[in-house]
Parts: structure tokens; C-alpha cells; sequence
């Protein structure tokens, strides 16, 4: 089955009680044995849910994998995913990602004796060198947030599987609708469903999607004994945003491009980051690893931080909040934002600057969009 019909279909047939054709809500904590030393398919929730296997079917269905486990916030499948470290273990890690996931890499994971490095994996020859024999896992994410910068996955997993090391992939900002990491050699992919894949921005939520047999049993044990499985509601509202998936994205992906392309040509903006701009680097292999961008870029404006502030407060229809991929269009300022709680030198050496603004373009009308952003363009002074 194509795209938009397993969106809508897998793992989601009528429910067998009375028929339902969206799978209900089971918000329950217990189910019923059949006997004595006999469950049915369900014992516990924090075990298994009705509610939660549709939506692991579901994601893992599309993509491409074997199971999929769900979790109460991206940061919960992060943790999860963790958990198949041990202490004395290394692990590289891209040095442009996600500030949430720098913090428990470097607060939590590191005190625990796990062996952190971050790498420049664009570079795959440094990556290469930079394994051990301790090294279990590489840690990858792209488009990398906010820098948009874009990683070989097809070219890092081969090398993973030389060294006979895990890799992961934070396919967060494309979904698997425009990127599908496992058919890439990925070993495991982490989603925060928060953002495209629930689409409306009121559930929070993570998951993570394999097809390796170890790993499926390894992550099912790590999901029950930590608890971090999402709640049947949260699920249910997560199933719900999913089935537009594939009609969101190429909206988002639509709009983000008219705006980029907008703000690559106005006099006040010093750099756009949009892979699907054939001015950047990497735009050879947007095209071959994906099928789109989503809706999520970042943008540099001339002034420094006090023309980025100006910005941001003249906005009338791009709200000023953290957060992305839903349908209304937020905006935000990373290094006092999304990426604070990485040190002043991380952020810099990873480009992240006070002059550097990200978008997540939603589905209102292009044109009010550009205009909004043209008029908050007015008050930046050079």
C-alpha cells in the first residue's frame, strides 16, 4: 500500500468489540486474564494498549520497520534509546542537534559513564577515525535543528556496519513521509510525534521505530521497566493527526520553499538555510535522500540580535514559541531559545548565532505569511 493509505489504515482495522473504524481511546490501566496464569493480549497498560500497538503499527508500517514503540514526549523515546548504553560505552553524536538532546547527553548520559563525543559526521573520514572498540552507537539527526545542515545516512550506516555499531536516526523535522532512514541502513529512527506527525500542536510525544529482531526485544523490555510509554489518549490524538500526514507536508514543504526563496531575495537577510534552495551546500543531497523539506528553516538577518529581536516582536501571524510542525506558523530565536542550555562556545561552533532566526512554516495561505514576515522586515534596522 502507498503513503497516505497505510497513514489511514495500518495497524488501525475496525475494533473488534463493536466495529469502531478509528480504534477508540482504551484508557484503562488493567485487563482481564483469561485464566488463571493466562493474560489475553493485554495485561497492564504500561505493558502493551490497544490504543498504542495502532499507533506503533502504524509508524512502523510507514516507516519501513518492523515495530515501533511510542512514548510520552520525544525526550522519553531519547531516554529509552539511551538505555541501550552501558557504562564504559561510547557513543559519537553529530555536533549540530537539538539542544534538548545536548542537555541529557552532557547532564545525564555522560555521568553515567557513557563516553559522549560529538563529531563533525559530515565529514565521514573523522567520523570513521573517531570510532573505538567501545563505540556502540552513532547519533544522528537531519536536517540537523537549527543549522539545516544534512547528513549522508546512507554513507555513516556503512560505515556503523563495518565497525558493527548501532546508528540512530532523529527523523523528526521530514517524517518519514519525505525521509526513511531504515531503508537508508538506519538501525533505529526517533521521532518527537509532537511535531509533523501529530501536526496540531496539543500532544507531546516520542517514538522510535526499528526492523533489527535484537533491538525490537532489547527496546520492548526498556519500554516497559523505565514506563516512558505514551498514555492511550495521547495516542489516540497522535493516530488522529497522523492520517493527513502526507497532505500537511507537501503544504508545509510548498510554503516553506515560497518563503525561502522570498527571504533569500530580500535586502535585509543575510543568509537563508533551506536544503531545497539550490544555493545550499548540500542541495545534491537533499535531492537524493529526500522528498521534501517540511516546513522547518532557519535564516540569518542582518543587524546581529537586535535586528533578530525586532523581527520577532513585529510579527502579527508567526507566533513567537518553541515547537514545530504543527498548523500555524511559529517563529523563534535558538541561542535564546530552543539551544540556551547549550554553552555559549557549543552554540557557536556549531553556528548557532544571535542572529540566526527559525521558522516552522504551518498551512495558512503563502501570501499572508510573506507579507507578515515582509512587514516585520520593515522594522530591522541594518
Amino acid at each position: 500500500m502507498r503513503f497516505e493509505t497505510l497513514a489511514i489504515h495500518a495497524g488501525q482495522g475496525p475494533d473488534p468489540a463493536y466495529g469502531a473504524v478509528m480504534p477508540p481511546i482504551y484508557q484503562v490501566s488493567t485487563f482481564a486474564f483469561e485464566e488463571v496464569g493466562r493474560p489475553g493480549q493485554f495485561d497492564y497498560t504500561r505493558s502493551g494498549n490497544p490504543t498504542r500497538r495502532a499507533l506503533e503499527d502504524c509508524l512502523a508500517a510507514l516507516e519501513g520497520g518492523t515495530r515501533g514503540f511510542v512514548f510520552a514526549t520525544g525526550m522519553a523515546a531519547e531516554t529509552t534509546a539511551l538505555a541501550l548504553l552501558s557504562s564504559g560505552d561510547h557513543v559519537l553524536v553529530h555536533d549540530d542537534l537539538y539542544g534538548g538532546t545536548y542537555r541529557i547527553l552532557t547532564t545525564v548520559v555522560a555521568r553515567q559513564g557513557v563516553d559522549v563525543e560529538f563529531v563533525n559526521m559530515r565529514d565521514l573520514a573523522k567520523l570513521e577515525q573517531a570510532i573505538r572498540p567501545t563505540t556502540r552507537l552513532l547519533w544522528t539527526e537531519t536536517p540537523t535543528n537549527p543549522m539545516m545542515n544534512l547528513l549522508d545516512l546512507e554513507a555513516i550506516a556503512t560505515i556503523a556496519r563495518r565497525a558493527g555499531v548501532w546508528t540512530l536516526c532523529d527523523n523528526t523535522f521530514l517524517s518519514p513521509y519525505f525521509q526513511r532512514p531504515l531503508d537508508l541502513g538506519i538501525d533505529i529512527v526517533l521521532h518527537s510525534t509532537t511535531k509533523y506527525i501529530n501536526g496540531h500542536s496539543d500532544v507531546v510525544g516520542g517514538a522510535l521505530i526499528v526492523k533489527d529482531p535484537e533491538l525490537e526485544t532489547r527496546l520492548a523490555l526498556l519500554q516497559n521497566t523505565l514506563g516512558t510509554a505514551e498514555a492511550p489518549f495521547d495516542c489516540f490524538l497522535v493516530l488522529r493527526g497522523l492520517k493527513t500526514l502526507a497532505l500537511r507536508m507537501e503544504r508545509h514543504h510548498e510554503n516553506s520553499l515560497a518563503i525561502a526563496r522570498f527571504l533569500e531575495s530580500h535586502p535585509k537577510v543575510a543568509r537563508v538555510l533551506h536544503p531545497w534552495l539550490e544555493s545550499h551546500p548540500q542541495h545534491d543531497l537533499a535531492l537524493r535522500q529526500t522528498r521534501g523539506a517540511g516546513g522547518t528553516f532557519s535564516f540569518r538577518v542582518k543587524g546581529g540580535q537586535r535586528g533578530a529581536f525586532a523581527l520577532l516582536g513585529s510579527v502579527r501571524i508567526f507566533t513567537l514559541a518553541e515547537s514545530l510542525g504543527g498548523v500555524e506558523s511559529l517563529i523563534e530565536h535558538p541561542w535564546t531559545m530552543t539551544h540556551v542550555s547549550m554553552p555559549e562556545e557549543a552554540r557557536a561552533a556549531a553556528g548557532i548565532t544571535d542572529d540566526l532566526i527559525r521558522v516552522s512554516v504551518g498551512l495558512e495561505h503563502v501570501d499572508d505569511l510573506i507579507e507578515d514576515l515582509a512587514r516585520a522586515l520593515e522594522q530591522v534596522s541594518c
